[in-house]
């Protein structure tokens, strides 16, 4: 970590924070409004929420500001999950005694819908002394202290690496009550990072090395997880640009596909736009789906996604099998990239609070 550079943001933002006391306060104070409301809860507390106020307490995360429609989220999650076993191992990830870098592995292999950033935030609230919110952000801003080895990809998100991020946090929060600050604990430090340190990083290029702890996956296991993670991620860009979208659809007889995104066209039908995503191995499967999904008369266009050299493969392979007008290739990086933009976006004018949650 660059401690001088650190020292410099420290020093601008605590002087930042005289000059502007009221934005920094009303900024502050939401978060501390916040932290309140989550230690509010107890074990017990959690274990006996209701539905309704399960909503109140995922709807209230930063995490989701990105969702317009927050009650279809939660829904979700409980319908993937079932609400007991949701309730119970969120109980266990934030007040149960395992050391931190089990319980989260455990919730994360368990537990569908929340992710990281997420979890975290939860476990931010919980206990500000101990966790730092671990999402994009953080990422950014460690990187650019010169921190290395930062996840790239979800599979790389380990209860280990969470463990190692906080410890960093901590000494960041250290190095803040040494310099003057008031607030100092890990909420505070995400806060420095997000007011300080987030404009300046978005504004510098990391590179890829210096981001992700591999710049690729290794094993086989690295490459499911990151099909998984495309496959998700392809979910959600339907979602948030108002898709019905879903994953593992059987779109013909004997093709199972990755993701569709379907739109309904008033009493006339619906359009339905078909992905598959090829992270390693024969491609023939993907190819075959491909070309029997193009048999429903419903299906628009055809996605083939992939890592450049994957894609090479298919366009050539592909070639008089499937339909070259309704072909369509999309880089895997990409979908990451423009997964992260949608979110961005979204969150900055869900903030707005533009629509009525009720709509």
């Amino acid at each position: 970590m660059d401690k001088l550079k650190l020292q410099s943001l420290l020093d601008e933002y605590i002087k930042n924070k005289k000059i502007n006391a009221s934005y920094y306060n009303e900024n502050w104070s939401e978060r501390k409004e916040r932290k309140n409301f989550y230690q509010s809860y107890t074990k017990e507390k959690l274990l006996q929420m209701t539905e309704d106020e399960f909503f109140e307490y995922i709807s209230k995360l930063w995490s989701m500001l990105i969702w317009g429609n927050k009650k279809y989220v939660v829904d979700k999650l409980i319908e993937d999950n079932g609400f007991k076993t949701l309730k119970k191992e969120l109980a266990e990830l934030l007040f149960g005694s395992a050391k931190i870098e089990v319980r989260w592995d455990s919730f994360l292999k368990s537990i569908k819908g929340l992710g990281p950033a997420t979890i975290s935030e939860l476990l931010t609230y919980i206990n500000p002394n101990e966790y730092i919110i671990f999402n994009k952000t953080t990422i950014l801003c460690f990187s650019y202290l010169g921190i290395p080895d930062m996840p790239k990809y979800n599979y790389q998100y380990t209860g280990k690496k969470y463990a190692e991020v906080c410890k960093i946090a901590k000494d960041i929060a250290r190095i803040l009550k040494e310099s003057g600050a008031e607030d100092y604990d890990l909420l505070a430090v995400d806060y420095f990072m997000w007011d300080e340190i987030l404009p300046l990083a978005e504004q510098k290029e990391v590179k890829n090395d210096s981001i992700s702890v591999k710049s690729s996956p290794v094993s086989d296991n690295d490459y499911k997880s990151l099909h998984d993670e495309i496959k998700e991620k392809l979910v959600a860009i339907g979602e948030l640009l108002g898709f019905e979208s879903r994953s593992e659809v059987k779109i013909a007889t004997g093709a199972i596909v990755d993701a569709v995104w379907e739109a309904k066209i008033g009493n006339m039908g619906k359009a339905i736009y078909v992905f598959e995503v090829q992270s390693k191995g024969s491609i023939d499967s993907l190819i075959l789906n491909l070309k029997k999904a193009q048999s429903n008369a419903a299906v628009q266009a055809v996605v083939a996604v992939a890592d450049e050299t994957q894609l090479g493969k298919i366009i050539n392979e592909s070639s008089g099998v499937i339909d070259e007008k309704s072909l369509r290739t999309w880089d895997s990086e990409d979908v990451l990239a423009v997964f992260d933009s949608l979110v961005r976006a979204h969150e900055s004018i869900n903030k707005l609070a533009l629509v009525p949650e009720s709509f």
